[in-house]
């Protein structure tokens, strides 16, 4: 009886799934797709390492990588995305995959990133397999420069975001509550010198300069030749390539941050 068959070990892994959902899962991958001008990332965790290298839980990630492409990285939408491979839901397959590998398994988050022209380029560090690893980073660039070229370039620049951490591509993209915040830290620690308040101002402004260099990708030392600026490194390219690039945005995920 095969339907009845199926529908046991269906049963099976939704109980087997409920009773593990209260278990810490901080493991797993972090699974990279890019096509094009699109690209997308998820997270998917694990309780244990040893799950990451189960080649069943690596396709899985990585379908759902796929998948997440075409809901412009919703993850409630991805959790109702279809497979092509079963048919099954996301979060059907989720389930499904909890009753065979004996873990609690969760989809944590997913994003997607997008231009009109130009590519989406990825970098995966800590790679387990192809597109699936610890890190992973999405880099648009706007461009109607040829591709190849492009994704050479947003391929280094992803690595950069990688190593870097930066937390914004402009200074204007920066929450402005955050350099409030910096700016009165800096403020309160220039004032412990005794120095006028013009003088303190200028100093205030000289450390939120090297702060910008810390956080904002543009302003940051490409980390690949560590001296010129990403914008630097942009502009050249620019010209060799003989179109104007744009870095559009771009995104980084850590496993289990």
């Amino acid at each position: 009886e095969i339907d009845q068959a199926i529908d046991w070990l269906r049963k099976k892994g939704l109980a087997a799934a409920a009773k593990k959902a209260g278990r810490i899962a901080s493991e797993g991958l972090i699974g990279v797709a890019a096509q094009g001008t699109v690209g997308a990332l998820v997270e998917v965790n694990a309780e244990t390492d040893f799950v990451a290298r189960n080649h069943e839980f690596q396709n899985f990630t990585r379908e759902i990588a796929r998948l997440a492409i075409n809901v412009n990285g919703d993850i409630d939408d991805l959790k109702n995305a279809r497979s092509v491979i079963d048919g099954m839901t996301v979060a059907e397959q989720l389930i499904a995959m909890v009753g065979k590998i004996g873990e609690n398994l969760v989809l944590r988050r997913s994003c997607a990133l997008g231009v009109k022209e130009g590519i989406v380029a990825s970098y995966t560090h800590n790679a387990v397999g192809e597109n699936l690893g610890k890190i992973g980073v999405l880099l648009a660039l706007e461009s109607g420069g040829e591709p190849k070229s492009l994704h050479d370039l947003g391929h280094k620049i992803a690595m950069h975001v990688c190593a870097a951490r930066p937390l914004a591509v402009h200074r204007d993209n920066l929450d402005p509550q955050s350099i409030q915040r910096e700016r009165e830290v800096l403020t309160e620690q220039a004032s412990s010198s005794g120095k006028p308040a013009e003088i303190i101002e200028k100093m205030v402004d000289g450390r939120l300069r090297k702060y910008y260099e810390d956080v904002v990708l543009g302003e940051q030392v490409y980390v690949v030749d560590g001296e010129s600026t990403v914008n630097k490194i942009v502009e050249v390219a620019s010209k060799e390539i003989g179109a104007p690039i744009r870095i559009a945005g771009f995104e980084r995920y850590e496993l289990g941050e």
